[in-house]
């Protein structure tokens, strides 16, 4: 066994939002494997009464990485599947994971692209959903393909109520902390970063790699490079999210929860309700 593998008991699920655009009407931010039980376990995601019906509208994506893909293919019983992505990201998974040739047999795919303007996600709704650049990390499968590296291939979603102009800024997955992201974190009312590794060391002293969190796109939490402080300075609410196995804020009992909550810094749970 790994060092730092997961005790049992301390399991979360992978990162993903659930945003309700309009009345009925849910986008997921994210598709993850975890899909299936993610929906079963929001009873506002539930299908129905009507057969065939789904309040589920459809999937914004951050990125590429399979870990944020791959429950698309879970939505196939749908007529159609809407996904909201950069151009990069669309461009990888139709030409790295043929998403298109799998899954058009089954369901309509509906692209729509997303950008740095914040858009409605649904005609007449307050909420609206902007890209904010981040990185052009691209995921392993996608290397040598030919989408240019840019900052579109990673991004954080800015999701803006328009009828009262609270935001919230999620970015799962953070390679770097750019000028354009700071802007946006002291604009947002409540900021969701990325948390997988704790130390920018962890995968290293885990045994389970042979490069450091910076190397493998994760800003660490802790360390004068790290997001805590960055995060502390913020006015906003702020959470971690996407914690990896190896992450000591698995585990309830650790002392770094006590050092983040001196920082007004939280750790967000499975099914967590935040309403802007």
């Amino acid at each position: 066994m790994l060092r730092g593998t997961r005790p049992p008991g301390w399991r979360r699920r992978h990162a993903s939002l659930a945003v309700q655009a309009d009345e009925g009407r849910w986008y997921l931010v994210n598709a993850t494997p975890d899909l299936g039980d993610q929906i079963e376990d929001c009873p506002e995601l539930h299908p129905g009464p009507e057969p065939r019906r789904t309040p589920l509208a459809g999937v914004i994506l951050t990125d590429a990485e399979l870990d944020h893909t791959l429950g698309i293919a879970r939505l196939r019983e749908a007529d159609a599947i809407e996904i909201v992505a950069t151009d990069p990201v669309r461009h990888a998974l139709l030409t790295g994971l043929h998403l298109g040739e799998v899954l058009t047999p089954y369901a309509r795919l509906d692209w729509r692209p997303l950008g740095p303007g914040d858009r409605p996600l649904v005609e007449g709704s307050p909420l609206a959903v902007g890209a904010v650049p981040v990185s052009a990390k691209r995921p392993r499968y996608a290397a040598g393909r030919g989408a240019p590296d840019d900052d579109a291939w990673v991004v954080a979603l800015r999701l803006t109520d328009r009828a009262t102009g609270r935001s919230l800024l999620y970015a799962p997955a953070l390679a770097a902390w750019p000028d354009t992201f700071q802007r946006a974190a002291e604009a947002a009312d409540c900021v969701i970063v990325d948390g997988t590794f704790w130390s920018d060391d962890e995968p290293l002293t885990s045994g389970f790699g042979s490069r450091t969190a910076t190397a493998m796109g994760h800003l660490p939490i802790e360390g004068p490079d790290g997001t805590a402080h960055r995060l502390a300075a913020l006015e906003a609410r702020t959470l971690y999210t996407h914690l990896n196995n190896t992450n000591p804020l698995n585990d309830p009992a650790a002392p770094q929860h006590s050092g983040l909550r001196k920082l007004g810094v939280e750790v967000a749970a499975d099914g967590m309700v935040i309403d802007l």
